[in-house]
Parts: C-alpha cells; sequence; structure tokens
C-alpha cells in the first residue's frame, strides 16, 4: 500500500476547500436541492439519485462533501413514495443535468462545463442513474451500493460507454437488496467494484428513515466516510482528468478497507450473507 494513497484517502474524507453554497432546484420546475461551490466557471456537474423510501435530506453531507471539492452537486427529491418509477427517477436525473448545464447557477458566477459531468446514485437511486447513463452521454457514472430497478439496469450497462464505479457494502454484496455483481458484471471492464470492509447498503443513509424501524440497517459514520473519499477520488480522476487520483479509478490498486471484487470469480469464491425477511419483503414490494 503505497503512502500516496493513504494520504489521497485521508484528505479525501475530509471537507474540501470551497465555500459551499445551497440552492432549490424547485426554482427551475423540479423539486430538489442543489449545491454549489461558491464560485467558479466551468464546474463539474454531478446529479445525484436517492434510495429507496428516503430523500434527498438524507444525504445532505455527501453532497456538500462534493460542492466543498468543487463539483455542482445536485439531487432531484422526487419518487420517494414506497412503489416508486426508477425510470422516472433516471428521467429526472437527466433532467437535473439539463438544469446544471444549461443556466448560471448562484448570483451569476457558476456555471457547468457540459462536458464534465457524471450520474451518481444509491440503492435503486444507483439503478436510476445506470437507467439515465443508457440515455445520454456523460463523464463517468457512480453507483453506490445498487439496487436492482425495473428496468433492469443490468441490462442497459453494456450500451454505456462511461467508466462506472460500483461500491458494496461487504455484509449484503451478494444479498437480495444488492445488485452490483450482476451490474459490474455485465459492464465490463470499464467498471471498478469495490466492496467496503463491514460495511452494509444501508450504511451511507444520513438521520433518520421508514426502514430504520424495520431493522433495515442504520447509519454507519465509517461507511459514510469512505464512500465520500472514494468518490471524489474517482470522479476527480474520470471527470476532471487529474492523473494524482489514478489509483481511485485503477482495479490494480489496493485501498485501505475495500476489496476489489473479480464479479466473474467461481460463485464459491464470494461470501453469501443470510438474506434478512425483511429485505425480501422491501425486493418484493418493489417488482
Amino acid at each position: 500500500m503505497s503512502a500516496s494513497v493513504k494520504s489521497l484517502l485521508s484528505t479525501l474524507t475530509l471537507r474540501g476547500p470551497h465555500e459551499v453554497l445551497r440552492g432549490n432546484l424547485g426554482i427551475a420546475g423540479l423539486p430538489g436541492v442543489v449545491y454549489t461551490p461558491g464560485k467558479g466557471l466551468n464546474l463539474p456537474a454531478v446529479a445525484f439519485g436517492h434510495g429507496w423510501l428516503t430523500g434527498v435530506g438524507n444525504y445532505r453531507r455527501l453532497l456538500e462533501h462534493l460542492a466543498s471539492w468543487g463539483y455542482v452537486a445536485a439531487a432531484p427529491d422526487t419518487e420517494r413514495g414506497p412503489i416508486p418509477s426508477h425510470l422516472n427517477l433516471a428521467t429526472d436525473l437527466l433532467t437535473t443535468l439539463d438544469i446544471c448545464a444549461g443556466v448560471r447557477l448562484g448570483a451569476g458566477n457558476i456555471s457547468v462545463d457540459p462536458k464534465k459531468l457524471a450520474l451518481v446514485g444509491h440503492g435503486m437511486g444507483a439503478g436510476a442513474a445506470v437507467i439515465a447513463a443508457s440515455q445520454r452521454e456523460v463523464a463517468a457514472v457512480a453507483a453506490l451500493y445498487p439496487a436492482p430497478t425495473a428496468p433492469s439496469a443490468e441490462a442497459l450497462a453494456p450500451k454505456i460507454d462511461a467508466p462506472a464505479l460500483i461500491l458494496a457494502g461487504a455484509t449484503d454484496i451478494d444479498s437480495v437488496s444488492s445488485d452490483a455483481l450482476p451490474l459490474a458484471a455485465a459492464w465490463g471492464e470499464d467498471a471498478l467494484l469495490r466492496s467496503l470492509d463491514k460495511a452494509s447498503h444501508n450504511g451511507m443513509v444520513e438521520g433518520r428513515r421508514a426502514l430504520a424501524a424495520l431493522g433495515a440497517g442504520k447509519h454507519e459514520p465509517k461507511t459514510e466516510r469512505l464512500t465520500r473519499a472514494l468518490l471524489i477520488g474517482y470522479l476527480n480522476y474520470t471527470v476532471l482528468g487529474d492523473k494524482k487520483y489514478k489509483p481511485f479509478a485503477d482495479p490494480e490498486t489496493p485501498i485501505p478497507h475495500t476489496q476489489l471484487v473479480d464479479p466473474h470469480a467461481p460463485d464459491e469464491d464470494i461470501d453469501h450473507p443470510q438474506k434478512l425477511p425483511v429485505l425480501q419483503l422491501i425486493q418484493a414490494l418493489r417488482k
């Protein structure tokens, strides 16, 4: 493990150098939020899709973190009910990118480079980000603890030219709630799949949420911090082209507290955690 990778990872867990501003996508006709650096022209932008039965408020620190590192981070606050449309959320993510790239933000001193766009999501929002990426060219996609969607994200992945970062919790990477393995396998060589040690798919969700009462997972501060760092490092390389961050997109580089996963490995080489009944119920409701 190189000292430089450890140092970069430690730095990326911290807030970036930029002042952060918060705005409302509703002004442009779409419920949601947008976080931006205090100023800057031709900035990179991220459209973020939330998970099932969560809203953008459950990802405030993640969105603020992106903005502090120089990204315009916008998230539609739609499809929050128990039977959401993944296709509609994907459409809203594309609309979000259009808003970011099409108008001056802040006091008119913030703009987005249309060639520096990324689609990111968590859970079902990760699948929605993949669906959106199949309809529009972007610089990168990040699927954070992806859950199954309809239409199937892995069925669309081979059509996407953008590289992808796929993160999964080591405790549930092969559970009914995770789509990480089939998504990475379908994406091919342009996808990088990492599992986070002792992490679960719900660990990055901030604050209280409806599913916590059902025992479907609690917030994990370490998972949240590591996820943010891995995401920023990956985007800095793939979207901004900063070669310093190449280790975060390199399948040969180990990163502390994570494991590189080969989605084509024999089934017996992958641990199979027990599938919780509540997650089976959740999956049934999604269908």
